[in-house]
Order: structure tokens, then C-alpha cells, then sequence
């Protein structure tokens, strides 16, 4: 922990005893407790601003020389504008100063202040009460004090928030981001020397209410803190720097907090010491510091825990402690969703307790300009499934089931499961079944949904979940490639092409255009002629050229890559650097990025007037066999025992439907898509179910859950946060919740059969792309892709992936060429007539990763995968008793005699942390 000072010995010497061992708070955590608490309403927003004194022509005047929101900006003096936000990088004596600053100098919180003069002279007075300085310099300190402001906007401080954040495009980002907080305030750092002082002039002031105190801000937000360090010529870098701490200390989330609830100097004392508890050191000559560091794509949570202060490397991010004191991956939780009742029905019912409260939320939320995008995308690509399926289910089933009946089950399953199901964002799509499998299934369905057997997805870990995904993922590569590669076969490239199969030809009048009598014919040149005008004149085209035919697998490739590709840089199109953040964020490209790839590529295609492979919808809503009806009777051509011999296949079938189902909703339901609706198994395989008995029954396909299309819509559906500081990435607020995009997809779905003179214009290749895009985006965040990357990559190329710095390369090598190995029996089951099995093989995926324990470290597990609830529960005991005997050893050894003590340093250069020094008990140091 930090170190708090005790009054020990005189000449001004001071001890500092540090709680070293694991477990135990420092004095100056114990201190902070005891003023923040958690149940506090949150502090503002700080905006700190630092102007530094300026001497010229016998004038002074104070600029601005830096910023801060949560990152710091600097007026780049040759330049005239402000530098990009970046880390502030602080020296480790500025700190130490500045902690000197605040123990010596004048401390003055909840001061009732309303005007900067008013304030300034009860600084001076309070200073000369405690004799920091003499009266005498009264005067000069408050003219010094109380002259002009000039700030880098050159804007006049009465203009609004609106139209000063329109002065410059580098003023714009931290205006726009206070605007969006009402409470915001500022803390303002007057930093400068002068020639009547012979030592250092300090105050750190907190006004009882904030104040606006005329031109002292950049930005129209009242003041609550003002620092002043004035000091004698001759020290400007240091005073600079001393600045900066101070500055980057109010923007920092736990100082702030201090600044506002501190009671006296010890508590702000104690803030400087849990920041220096945990500042990160670099050592000179190992860095550049002048180069500016970037701001990070992700921040750790702001939130933190007073359990957490005063303790090094603390566990602020849920994760579990080794035995070696070592930090692991947050334990594999799945929520209470999956919690084992033992009642009939128990799970279920709780889902619909969980899901009802928010019912009417999940239809008003769904009314944003997100959801038309998310719509058109997710359309797209299920009347494209429903199609291709559809076209499947034809051969296979002699047309009793075709593109109809896909188009018809698609929207008839997604809209109920859509309306009632447990988590709306999951896509269904179809699987053709016959009726008496298909009640036998649902039967199996309703059985596991009364007796809570989704309770076994706890053990479905990241291995099993991957793995699945991973498979779906390229099984939509894969596909879409092999279409495109079917347009190449069945529009051959001409490989013997000539330019003159283009140029070469002559128009022969023939003897129809000889008879006509409109032309003098003696005059006219068919050899001159153009096509156009040969045909006009009722001439007929002769030679290569009239039997050329176009390139149409070229610009099927172009139409099939152009959408993927293009689709691809506008998702990434907010993120850029090109034009300002507002414009990138009204204009949702990023949003409507697969909607412009598809029109973009879709008017390519009508400006070409190639016959390119359209897509080919249904006219008609009438079953695509003439010969059968919507409904299915039970019994007739197949004999009575088929209805019980049945229930066998029905099982692989239930088998397939549950893994399928409880994988995709596993994988929508993830902690970092930061659902707030609470999930719902249950209810999902309990909807799942009873639709296979009403598909069954219309002679439908079965549905069941979509994985690569679910999460094209959980990704379609996120949400960032409007405003960030400056520098400061947008931050990743949740996913939109709702039931109505999912809804309207598959009305729109149902009632395509009406669109088809609109539908048609839309080439195959442009869908095509769409898959891949699927499919590839699918792929992104998933540990075992970027683990597969690795086995390309030199060891000094490779990421620094956190796996990496626990686990040995050999180990994680080992780990994924067991998933590679899985990932490639289930692509080969798929693909051969063992494919009967399919479903028993996804299950095997978890008898695999059990057997993992006994290959594989549970360290190597937690970070690799996840450990197992059973294993996990175990290693928390262990890890218990362990703590247990530990902390009785450290109050053995802190009851000891004195002899065993540690021993005693001292320090003649000032304040040093020692948290990571785990042994030192008494620290003393002289100034």
C-alpha cells in the first residue's frame, strides 16, 4: 500500500508506515474509505485548464498553455492550434514536488466565493495569517493574480457553447463533450514566476458552490478549483511540470473524487498517495519522451471499488487470484438463467417473470434510425437463405418443400419466436423435417425445457463455443465462394479472346434493305456505317464481333468483392480520420454501410445492363408443388409403425436443435454485448419446440437458431456513446434491445412474394458478398482465429495477447491444433454420409474439453478457455484455505518480537511509495 505520515522525531523528520502484506489497506486507502462511498452520487465532469504567466514588453498576462478533459492537449506554440489529445507523461520528481506543494502550502476547501478578486484576497489573506508571506508582497501577489486571460480559442467567453465549439475543429470535441454534461465544472491551474518572492507562493482552492469567475476559463463552466503556484525566476520547466501533475491529477477519476469530498490537506495527501500506488515508471534512456502517447482504444472501467484502493495490482476486473497471487480471467459465469431449480418447469417460468417487465420496452426502444438499417441488412440476408435453402429443399424433397415453403415457415417461425421468445436478437433459419420426426422432436424439446436442461450450457466453455461458431463462420465462407465459383463454370472466361472479336465486323444491307426505297443506296457506305445505324437502316450486323459475348463472370466477381470489400471500409468509416467526428457520426454510414454497399453495386449492375444471375423470388403465394396442400396430414401413405420407429431420428434431430439453439443464444448473450433484458433459454427451446409442431404440420422446414446471422444483427444493433473527450475513443454502451427489427424482418420476409418486381433487380454475386461479409465479420473477436494466426507468425511479431504472457507458446499451440482437429471431423461428418452423426459430434465437444483437464494445466485453462463450473468451484476452496493460512502467517510475523522487524531505511531525498516492497514496515525520510 501507499505510505502515511506519523510524527515521529523532530527537525522536521517523519516516519511512514506501509502494510505491506496482501490484504491489508495502507493508511492512506483506510483514509479514503472513510470519504468516499460507493452509494455517493458522482462527481461532475472536470474540465482543467493550466495558464502560465507571460511577461512581455513590460506587460503579463496569463495563457493558456494545456488542457485537459481526460487526456491533455498543449497549444502548439509554432503551429497556432492545439496538439492531438494524448497521455500526459509526468516525471516522478514533478509528483513528489507537487505533494511537497500541497503538505507546505495553503489549503482552503468549501471557501464561499463568487467573484476571482474576492477569492484572491482571501488566498493572500490566508496566507499571511500563517505566515507563508509577509504583507508587504500583498499587493503585487493579487496584481500578478488578477491580470488578463488569454485563452487559444481567441473566441469571446460570452459566446455560447454552439458557436464557440464551431471557432476551430480542435475546439469543437472537448465542447461538444461538456455540453453533453450538464454538471459540468472546471479546475483551473495558474502556473508562473516573478521577481519579489524568494520561495515558492502555493494554494489549492475548493469553492463551496462553483463559480464563474469571468475570463479564467476557456469554456463557459463555473470553476470549482483554482491552483496557484508562483514562484521565484528561474524555475519555469519545474513550476511547468508541477503544473501538469496537478492538472492530470483532476482528471483522474479517483483524485477527482477526493478533491470534492476531501475534509482537510491529509485527505488530499492521500489521493497523491493512491495515485503514486498506482503510476507506472519508465526508465530513462528506454523511451523517447517526446514522443506523444496515443490515447488507448479501450479504458479500463472508471468504476472502482473501495474494497480495491491501496492494493498494487488489485483485482478491479472481477478476475480470480492464483495461488502465486497472480491474477486469472474473470471465472466462467453464465447468470442465473441457467440456474438448476428443481421444479417442473422452474426455468421457464422464471424466464417469463425475467422477460415481461421489459415487454413493452422491447417494441418502443426499437424506433430509432439504427433499426431501419438493421432491418434492411438482416432482410437481405434471410430471404437470401430462404431462397438458397429453399432451392435445396426442392431436390431433396421432389418440390413438396421449395422456396415457398422456406419463405412462408421463415416468416411464420421468426415472427412468433420473434414476439414470445426469451431473446428476440436471434435469427432463425430453417431445417427440413418430416412430420412425425418433427412432433417426436418437439415432445424432446418440451421435456428438456420442463425439467431445466439448458442448465447444461454451463458446461459449453469458449472451447465448445468457438469451435461451433468458427464452423458456422466458415461453412458462410465457404459458401458464398463456392457460388461465386459456380457463376465461373456456368459463365466461362473466353480464354482465346482477341481485341478484334470486339472490333471485327461489316454491315450487310441484304436484300430487305436493297428493296427499300427510302434510301438512295448509291450513295450510302454500309461499310462506314455504325451497328446502331446498320440496324436502323435495316442492315443486318456479319463477322466475330456479332457473336461476342460479355465477360459476365468478371463483373460478377467485381459486384461479389465490391460489396464485401466496400461494406467492410464503411463499417470501418466512423473510426477514421477523415472529416470530423460529427459529420462521420449524422451521416451513419457506418450504420447503413451493407445498405449503400448493396445500391451502390446493385446500380453498377443496372448501369452495365449485363444479364448478371438476378435473384429469383416467388410470384405466387401457392405451395411449390401443385399437388399438395398447406397442411400435412398424419397418417396415409407411410405405415403406423413409422410414427414410433420416428422417435430414433427425432433424437439426433433434438440433439442438433438444442446444441444449435443453446450455442447461438450463449454466444448473443455474452457479457461484453452488455445485455441488460436478462436471457432466456427456457422460453427460447420452449417457442423452438411448439414451432416444429406447427411447421411440421404445414409441410414447413423446421427453425432454429442462425448463429452467423444473429450476430450480423447483434452487431448491426450496437450502440456508442455520443460524445467522448477529446482523444478519447467512443465508448461501447450496450446493444439495442428490442423485438421489432427481428419483427419486421421476417414480415418483410413473408411478404416478399409481393416485392418480386423490386427483388429482381438484385444480382446473386452482390448477396454473395453479403454472406462473406457475414461470415467474416462473424469471425472477429473469437480467441481461437486470432490463436490459429499465430502458427504464421515469428515469436517478436506476434500480439500481445494476454493468453500469451501466462501460457507458453508450445501450450497454446498445443490448445489450438486440438480445436483444429475438432473443427476439421465435424467438417468432414458434415460433408459425408456420416453426416447422420453431425449432431452427437457437436455434443462430443464437450466430452473433448473435459478431457482437456487431464492434458492441461487449470492455469493454462483459464486463460485458453474457461474452467469448468465443478473445477472452478474447487480451485476457490484451495484457493481459501490458502489465504486463510496465509493471513495467519502475516499476523504471526507482524506480532513477532522486534528483532524479527524488518529493517529500516532512510530516505534523504524525499517521499518514495514502497507498495511493492512487501517487507518494509517503517519508512523515514528528512526534507
Amino acid at each position: 500500500g501507499s505510505i502515511q505520515p506519523e510524527p515521529k522525531a523532530k527537525h522536521n523528520t517523519q516516519t511512514y508506515t506501509s502494510y505491506s502484506p496482501i490484504g491489508f489497506l495502507s493508511p492512506a486507502a483506510e483514509r479514503l474509505r472513510h470519504i468516499l462511498r460507493e452509494e455517493d452520487e458522482p462527481t461532475p465532469t472536470l474540465f482543467t485548464e493550466m495558464d502560465t504567466l507571460q511577461h512581455e514588453g513590460g506587460e503579463m498576462e496569463w495563457k493558456e498553455s494545456a488542457r485537459w478533459v481526460k487526456f491533455e492537449e498543449k497549444v502548439e506554440e509554432g503551429g497556432e492550434r492545439w496538439s492531438k489529445p494524448h497521455v500526459s507523461t509526468l516525471s516522478l520528481h514533478s509528483l513528489f514536488e507537487l505533494r511537497t506543494c500541497l503538505q507546505t502550502g495553503c489549503i482552503l476547501l468549501d471557501l464561499e466565493g463568487y467573484s476571482l478578486p474576492q477569492i484572491v484576497d482571501d488566498i493572500i489573506e490566508k496566507q499571511v495569517q500563517e505566515g507563508l508571506i509577509t504583507p508587504e508582497i500583498r499587493e503585487k501577489i493579487s496584481f500578478v493574480l488578477l491580470r488578463k486571460h488569454r485563452h487559444q480559442t481567441k473566441k469571446p467567453i460570452h459566446r455560447s457553447l454552439a458557436d464557440i465549439g464551431k471557432s476551430s475543429p480542435s475546439s469543437e470535441c472537448p465542447l461538444s463533450y461538456l455540453s453533453h454534461s450538464q454538471d459540468a465544472e472546471a479546475s483551473n491551474v495558474l502556473i508562473g514566476e516573478v521577481d519579489f518572492l524568494d520561495k515558492p507562493f502555493v494554494a489549492f482552492v475548493r469553492l463551496a458552490q462553483a463559480a464563474t469567475l469571468g475570463g479564467l476559463t476557456e469554456v463557459p463552466v463555473p470553476t470549482r478549483f483554482l491552483f496557484v503556484l508562483l514562484g521565484p525566476n528561474g524555475k519555469t520547466k519545474s513550476y511547468n511540470e508541477i503544473g501538469r501533475a496537478m492538472a492530470t491529477l483532476m482528471v483522474d477519476d479517483l483524485f477527482s473524487d477526493v478533491a470534492y469530498k476531501a475534509r482537510d490537506r491529509e485527505d488530499l495527501i492521500a489521493g497523491i498517495d493512491e495515485f503514486l500506488d498506482e503510476v507506472i515508471v519508465l526508465p530513462p534512456g528506454e523511451w523517447d519522451p517526446k514522443i506523444r502517447i496515443e490515447p488507448p482504444k479501450k479504458l479500463p472501467s472508471s468504476v472502482f471499488s473501495l474494497n480495491e484502493l491501496g492494493q498494487p495490482n488489485g483485482n478491479a476486473g472481477g478476475g480470480a487470484a492464483s495461488a502465486e497471487g497472480e491474477d486469472l480471467p474473470a471465472p466462467h459465469e453464465l447468470g442465473e438463467e441457467l440456474k438448476f431449480t428443481g421444479r417442473f418447469c422452474g426455468g421457464l417460468w422464471l424466464d417469463i417473470k425475467r422477460k415481461v417487465p421489459g415487454f413493452l420496452s422491447d417494441f418502443y426502444e426499437g424506433f430509432h434510425i439504427q433499426s431501419v438499417s438493421a432491418v434492411l441488412f438482416i432482410y437481405l440476408g434471410c430471404i437470401t437463405n430462404a431462397i438458397t435453402f429453399g432451392g435445396l429443399l426442392g431436390d431433396a424433397t421432389d418440390n413438396y418443400q421449395g422456396v415457398m415453403e422456406s419463405f412462408l415457415g421463415t416468416a411464420l417461425a421468426g415472427v412468433v419466436f420473434c414476439l414470445f421468445g426469451g431473446q428476440p436478437l436471434i435469427i432463425l433459419t430453417g431445417q427440413p423435417i418430416r412430420l412425425w420426426i418433427g412432433l417426436h422432436s418437439c415432445l424432446q424439446c418440451l421435456i428438456l425445457v420442463a425439467t431445466d436442461a439448458s442448465y447444461i450450457i454451463k458446461y459449453m466453455t469458449r472451447f465448445t463455443e468457438e469451435g461451433f461458431s468458427s464452423l458456422i463462420s466458415f461453412i458462410f465462407i465457404s459458401d458464398a465462394l463456392k457460388k461465386m465459383m459456380s457463376i465461373f463454370n456456368y459463365y466461362p472466361i473466353n480464354r482465346d479472346f482477341k481485341p478484334d472479336y470486339i472490333t471485327s465486323y461489316r454491315c450487310d444491307p441484304g436484300a430487305r434493305a436493297l428493296s427499300s426505297l427510302l434510301f438512295n443506296f448509291s450513295a450510302l457506305d454500309w461499310n462506314q456505317l455504325s451497328k446502331k445505324e446498320c440496324l436502323s437502316f435495316g442492315g443486318s450486323l456479319v463477322g466475330k464481333s456479332c457473336k461476342y459475348v460479355p465477360d459476365l463472370a468478371m463483373l460478377s466477381f467485381i459486384l461479389f468483392f465490391g460489396t464485401y470489400s466496400m461494406t467492410i471500409s464503411l463499417k470501418k468509416f466512423k473510426a477514421s480520420r477523415y472529416f470530423p467526428t460529427k459529420c462521420r457520426t449524422l451521416l451513419l454510414i457506418s450504420d447503413f454501410a451493407i445498405f449503400m454497399s448493396i445500391m451502390t453495386f446493385v446500380g453498377l449492375d443496372l448501369f452495365m445492363g449485363l444479364k448478371t444471375p438476378k435473384l429469383i423470388v416467388p410470384t405466387e403465394f401457392k405451395p411449390t408443388r401443385p399437388d399438395r396442400g398447406w397442411i400435412v396430414m398424419p397418417f396415409g401413405k407411410n405405415p403406423w409403425w413409422m410414427c414410433l420407429a420416428s422417435f430414433a431420428p427425432a433424437l439426433l434431430v433434438t440433439i442438433l436443435i438444442f446444441m444449435d439453439q443453446q450455442i447461438t443464444a450463449v454466444i448473443v448473450n455474452r457479457k461484453e454485448n452488455k445485455l441488460k433484458k436478462g436471457c432466456g433459454y427456457h422460453l427460447d427451446l420452449f417457442w423452438v419446440g411448439i414451432l416444429m409442431a406447427v411447421c411440421s404440420f404445414m409441410g414447413l422446414p423446421w427453425y432454429v437458431a442462425a448463429t452467423v446471422i444473429s450476430i450480423a444483427h447483434i452487431d448491426s444493433l450496437k450502440m456508442e456513446s455520443e460524445s467522448s473527450a477529446p482523444g478519447e475513443q467512443p465508448q461501447f454502451l450496450g446493444v439495442r434491445e428490442q423485438r421489432l427489427t427481428g419483427i419486421l424482418v421476417f414480415v418483410l420476409t413473408g411478404v416478399s412474394v409481393f416485392l418480386a418486381p423490386v427483388l429482381q433487380y438484385i444480382p446473386m454475386p452482390v448477396l454473395y458478398g453479403v454472406f462473406l461479409y457475414m461470415g467474416v465479420a462473424s469471425l472477429h473477436g473469437i480467441q481461437f482465429w486470432e490463436r490459429m494466426k499465430l502458427f504464421l507468425m515469428p515469436a517478436k511479431h506476434q500480439p500481445d495477447f494476454v493468453f500469451l504472457r501466462h501460457v507458453p507458446l508450445r501450450r497454446v499451440h498445443l490448445f489450438t491444433l486440438v480445436q483444429i482437429t475438432c473443427l476439421a471431423v465435424l467438417w468432414i461428418l458434415k460433408s459425408t454420409v456420416a453426416a447422420i452423426i453431425f449432431p452427437v459430434m457437436i455434443l462430443g465437444l464437450m466430452v473433448v474439453r473435459k478431457t482437456l483437464d487431464l492434458i492441461f494445466s487449470q492455469h493454462d485453462l483459464a486463460w485458453l478457455d474457461d474452467i469448468l463450473p465443478d473445477k472452478d468451484k474447487k480451485k476457490k476452496e484451495d484457493e481459501k484455505k490458502k489465504k486463510e493460512k496465509k493471513k495467519a502467517k502475516s499476523e504471526e510475523h507482524n506480532n513477532g518480537d522486534e528483532e524479527n522487524q524488518p529493517t529500516k531505511f532512510i530516505l534523504d531525498s524525499g517521499y518514495l511509495p514502497l507498495q511493492n516492497i512487501h517487507y518494509c514496515s517503517e519508512v523515514t525520510y528528512r526534507f
